[in-house]
């Protein structure tokens, strides 16, 4: 049976791997090229990144349950989770990328896998309601607590001692990475995107929407995963032409 594709997810995907490109480039002017910025530390970047960040948490989740191949397709985009890791690891060792997006994802999509029959039982929004709190519960993981404003515990020390726990996200006080996605909070949010797809399958919101659409957007969306590989070292030649040569 044919799948319906519905090209907004695909724009607003594209919309906003563009926004992280961006974000990326400037990135790559303030602390590898010696760009001083300001304004690049205030909290307004900070919401920036935020929303990049839930973006492609929200909209992968969001999206699970349309995608076929669900196996194959978890596997790949760890699998070049991996390779951004060990490109990194060896080319730029000081800005290397340990558990990045790209691995959170795969990661995501894999672990639903066995987890989506239990899942899917729950009613969309009482399950988009639970694991948003969830994610807000547990956002501060890495840093040693859990809880939400005065209802805050400190997670035992113990539990920060070696790398797959860093995964999970209870990170070693000694591990660095540029782009750090443990499993924790994050899977959270992955999961109220997976909630939000029932309550908009639900509601047929879907389809009073499937028109819309941006084509520049999409065919950028379709295509995400290799621009995603790609875009970093493309950013990387242009500065270097630009700082270093021009």
């Amino acid at each position: 049976m044919k799948r319906t594709r519905y090209e907004i997810l695909d724009s607003i995907r594209g919309l906003t791997l563009i926004s992280m490109i961006l974000y990326h480039a400037v990135w790559d002017m303030v602390y590898i090229f010696g760009i001083n910025w300001d304004w690049y530390e205030t909290e307004a970047t900070f919401v920036w990144q935020q929303s990049i960040c839930w973006g492609f948490i929200l909209l992968s989740g969001f999206c699970w349950s349309l995608g076929t191949h669900k196996l194959k397709r978890g596997l790949m985009v760890f699998g070049a989770g991996a390779v951004v890791s060990i490109v990194t690891l060896v080319f730029m060792p000081e800005n290397a990328v340990r558990f990045g997006v790209l691995t959170l994802l795969g990661s995501c999509m894999l672990i639903m896998i066995p987890l989506h029959k239990v899942l899917r039982k729950c009613p969309a929004v009482l399950g988009g309601a639970l694991t948003f709190v969830l994610f807000l519960f547990t956002k501060q993981i890495n840093y040693g607590t859990i809880g939400i404003g005065s209802l805050t515990i400190e997670v035992p020390e113990k539990l920060y001692s070696n790398w797959f726990m860093t995964y999970l996200g209870f990170t070693e006080k000694s591990f660095y990475s540029t782009d750090y996605f443990s499993v924790f909070p994050w899977f959270f949010l992955f999961l109220t995107g997976y909630y939000l797809y029932g309550i908009a399958e639900k509601t047929k919101m879907l389809s009073r929407i499937k028109g819309f659409r941006n084509v520049v957007l999409e065919w950028i969306g379709k295509r995400s995963l290799y621009i995603y590989m790609l875009h970093q070292p493309v950013i990387y030649g242009v500065l270097f032409l630009v700082f270093k040569i021009g």
